[in-house]
């Protein structure tokens, strides 16, 4: 598969993450007038892995699931990315992703290039027994590539710090020694770093206080609305609350919505979710859908679900003052032209969600020394990261007068095209 860079022509609402972030990477691209060689390079992925993932079912039977391991670009560093379970799960998607994490890796200006994973299948239909076996067999195949000097697999949708441990195990098998940096995100008690688990969620809080300055909004008086309830929209919800003061008036997951406008309390819609399994039904509150969320007036939109979610066809009714996307490409190229006419300031999801990895970069350090941080000196860490790549992005954005996505996409790019020339192309 040979992609080229898009060209400027308009997508359809309906595009792939893979023709979203084609275009993304063109719009970059003629920025900075990068030469047509370094383009093609960018536009392609490295290699990709493709396996068949036998699993032994509860009931005796045995179903073949197909997973993919994709690395994008490596010039700054080992290969870094999540690895997804998903029943819509697509090469092409996996594709977008891992050159996503290539991006917000040079953004944050961490050693890492960009990879992702990921398995089609539904995780909620497999039992425990099966959850594992799927993780360990889909770890045997593509252990051929893992390693921490080669790539290192983080949690994303629906895996977990215990799926990353049954990562851990396999690889450690194979190499017959125990081997902690070879996936970040997992558990205290086999190496992993404190603050990993809400690092995305905190980092995005990070950015919108960030943000918030340079806009003069003051973030205690501040009206929020999250889409997206799982790890990172819950827990950039419950920081906002809790620690900045902020009313969170709508959040959703992927049932629906519930809607106050006098203020929710993430923490009980937890409660409520962990009951209920959604969290449509809370008390004191009105069940919306997902679209109608999107077009609430508030302060700060967090998208923290899946990609495509705000487009040219609905980025019209957005109310928001401020996007901070949370999920991974929940904005349309044509979405974003919308967004900038109407004057809403977007912090995109290569700078605001970029506080996992950079958290998972601390954590693959750490494992690789042998020596822990506290989360007190983890947050501060990732408090500084923030805080330097936003005033870098923001200063590019002002300079050249351009939006933030562009700013951020015109850095990363820089950073991994200087790479690419210093190391030139083998043989």
């Amino acid at each position: 598969m040979i992609m080229e860079v898009s060209t400027g022509e308009p997508f359809e609402p309906s595009a792939s993450p893979l023709q979203v972030a084609l275009r993304q990477l063109n719009i970059a691209c003629e920025k900075l007038g990068l030469e047509p060689g370094l383009q093609r390079i960018f536009a392609n992925p490295k290699r990709i892995l493709t396996v068949s993932v036998p699993v032994n079912r509860d009931d005796g039977s045995i179903e073949v699931f197909q997973g993919y391991r994709v690395h994008h670009n490596v010039a700054r560093g080992p290969a870094k990315g999540g690895i997804r379970f998903h029943p819509q799960v697509t090469m092409e998607e996996v594709i977008a992703l891992a050159m996503w994490m290539t991006w917000k890796c040079a953004v944050a200006d961490i050693p890492f290039g960009g990879a992702k994973g990921g398995v089609v299948c539904d995780p909620k239909s497999l039992s425990q027994g099966e959850l594992e076996r799927l993780t360990r067999r889909f770890t045997s195949e593509i252990s051929i590539i893992l390693g921490p000097e080669k790539d290192i697999p983080a949690p994303d949708v629906y895996t977990n710090p215990q799926v990353m441990s049954w990562i851990m195990d396999t690889f450690s098998m194979h190499c017959g020694f125990s081997v902690p940096a070879v996936v970040t995100g997992k558990p205290l008690e086999i190496g992993g770093s404190q603050g990993r688990n809400e690092a995305t969620g905190r980092g995005c809080v990070y950015a919108i206080q960030e943000a918030a300055a340079a806009l003069g909004l003051k973030l205690n008086q501040a009206s929020v609305v999250v889409q997206g309830f799982g790890n990172v929209g819950s827990t950039t919800a419950l920081i906002l609350h809790e620690e900045c003061g902020a009313k969170v008036v709508a959040v959703s997951d992927s049932t629906g919505g519930i809607y106050n406008p006098g203020g929710l309390d993430p923490r009980k819609v937890l409660g409520h979710k962990k009951r209920t399994g959604t969290v449509t039904g809370f008390t004191d509150s009105e069940d919306i859908s997902n679209q109608e969320l999107l077009s609430l007036p508030c302060d700060v939109l967090i998208p923290a679900a899946l990609e495509g979610q705000i487009t040219r066809e609905n980025a019209h009714t957005v109310s928001a003052k401020m996007i901070a996307e949370g999920a991974n490409g929940p904005t349309t190229p044509e979405a974003d032209v919308v967004l900038r006419e109407k004057g809403v300031f977007v912090i995109p999801d290569i700078l605001a969600n970029i506080g996992g990895v950079v958290v998972s970069y601390f954590e693959w350090v750490q494992g690789l020394q042998h020596f822990f941080w506290s989360r007190e000196e983890v947050n501060e860490e990732l408090r500084k990261r923030m805080a330097r790549s936003f005033s870098e992005v923001y200063s590019v954005s002002q300079e050249h007068r351009v939006d933030m996505r562009t700013a951020a996409y015109m850095i990363a790019v820089r950073r991994v095209a200087e790479a690419t020339r210093i190391r030139g192309i083998y043989p």
